[in-house]
């Protein structure tokens, strides 16, 4: 019987290429998402994998949500957590809001999905964690002490909950993307982008699947051996 995958955010960008690099690998994947429905179904009609709506921030959405899923496609197995957003802008000038909105979906949401999941598979004596987090959780980046702040939090989370899931069956990574080739990024300003591709020692911008194919391996049966770890997968920027 297939597992069964909740990637959020996991219907465009990095989130996209996660699930459709589970799903070659025989996943059953839902892709959750919280905003454009229009999108979302194109996606789903393209793809053949199952799209949930519900906004990860949310503690009670969550745990709908993943109940949801499991009525549907069976008990959880993985848990991507992909799912993030922006509101940058320098602490002077950043409201509270803008504070709390990052965190709480950036970070919140981990915990958000992994209290929905954890339990059940501790019962089942397997389970797959892995959180993207970002390598300016790494190395941080002006204009963005709350996306920094978040990013960072999530490789934490990830050590401290990976010591809690070993003895069952179940690992906890993280991934931290580099600068990828996403609209995320195709928004920023042509000038600065070239000044970020400069500092890359590979040369390019990172694509999406490179993220997904680190995403698979860890996984996969084969990734029983590695938790608690940070795997970065930024071209050389940033080695840490």
């Amino acid at each position: 019987m297939a597992r069964v995958a909740i990637v959020t955010g996991g219907t465009r960008g990095i989130g996209e290429a996660i699930s459709l690099a589970l799903q070659a690998e025989g996943v059953t994947v839902a892709a959750n998402y919280a905003g454009n429905d229009e999108r979302a179904n194109a996606f789903s009609d393209r793809t053949g994998i199952a799209v949930f709506k519900w906004d990860v921030s949310s503690h009670e959405a969550c745990i709908a949500g993943v109940a949801e899923v499991e009525r549907v496609l069976g008990p959880i197995d993985i848990v991507v957590n992909n799912a993030g957003i922006t509101r940058d802008g320098t602490l002077l000038k950043m409201s509270y809001d803008d504070w709390k909105a990052v965190i709480d979906t950036n970070l919140g949401g981990c915990f958000n999905m992994a209290k929905a999941t954890f339990a059940g598979m501790k019962e089942r004596k397997f389970g797959r964690f892995v959180n993207i987090g970002s390598i300016n959780g790494q190395a941080g980046q002006y204009g963005q002490v709350n996306y920094a702040a978040a990013k960072s939090g999530i490789h934490g989370f990830t050590k401290a909950l990976a010591q809690e899931g070993a003895r069952f069956g179940i690992t906890v990574n993280a991934i931290a993307p580099g600068y990828i080739d996403t609209d995320m990024v195709a928004a920023v300003p042509s000038e600065v982008l070239q000044k970020i591709v400069a500092k890359i020692p590979v040369g390019r911008l990172g694509q999406a699947h490179e993220i997904a194919r680190g995403v698979t391996f860890l996984c996969s049966e084969e990734g029983a051996f590695v938790t608690g770890s940070t795997l970065s997968i930024n071209g050389g920027q940033h080695m840490y």
